[in-house]
């Protein structure tokens, strides 16, 4: 695989990567607003349920009131025979029948509203769990991408600092072998500096344990005395 072909291949994968990740963005967000449509669905869920088991307690109100009337009137009805009234026993027994056709109309709703009121709230309370669990991944696939954006930087600071630690380290190398060379250039101007002026001779002539008259007081007495001898 030549180099150009590598490096197509790594753009390729960047700009893959790139377009995935704008990708799950976009479905990230998509997806929080269609929680937040869900959101508002459900409280006005709410509201209507509100508003059908008030629905619910008044029909059951009604019923109660209906019972109760109608015991009345038969009560009412056993009086009126009991004392011969036929006519209006049989009036009140006209009463209670309407009374009876009223209850059995707010029995049939009541039962209807009843069945409502026990579908929606488990309608609710499944859309809630939905609700819930969906948030529950959303946040979790948030939170990994949180992580895994750190831990890309956090190596990404590595790999530079890596690369700076070594680019430091091949500069110390380069300080320590341009300083050696430079000793060595000064050590070597010194060693021309002291064959100039005889110093390096005199040193490799001591160093050998060779020296010449010293002027001693020795010396001296021997060149008088050798003087003395010619004259």
């Amino acid at each position: 695989m030549s180099v150009w072909t590598k490096l197509f291949t790594a753009l390729r994968g960047n700009i893959n990567h790139a377009a995935e990740a704008a990708a799950d963005s976009q479905a990230l967000t998509i997806l929080d607003e269609e929680m937040r449509q869900t959101k508002g669905e459900i409280r006005k869920s709410e509201q209507a349920l509100t508003t059908i088991v008030a629905k619910e307690k008044l029909a059951q109100g009604k019923i109660a009131d209906l019972n109760a009337a109608i015991a009345e009137h038969e009560h009412y009805a056993v009086q009126a025979m009991e004392k011969g009234d036929e006519a209006l026993a049989l009036e009140v027994a006209e009463k209670i029948a309407e009374f009876e056709t009223q209850l059995e109309t707010e029995k049939q709703f009541l039962d209807q509203v009843s069945a409502s009121v026990a579908q929606l709230r488990k309608d609710l309370k499944d859309s809630k769990n939905n609700l819930r669990l969906m948030q529950q991944q959303v946040d979790t696939v948030k939170a990994t991408a949180s992580v895994q954006k750190a831990q890309e930087s956090l190596s990404s600071r590595h790999l530079s600092a890596n690369s700076k630690m070594k680019t430091a380290s091949e500069s110390l190398e380069r300080i320590k072998k341009n300083q050696a060379q430079r000793g060595a250039e000064i050590e070597a101007a010194r060693d021309m500096a002291s064959a100039e002026d005889g110093s390096d001779l005199k040193a490799r002539l001591k160093s050998a344990g060779i020296t010449g008259n010293s002027g001693g007081a020795s010396d001296i007495l021997a060149r008088l005395k050798a003087k003395q001898q010619s004259s």
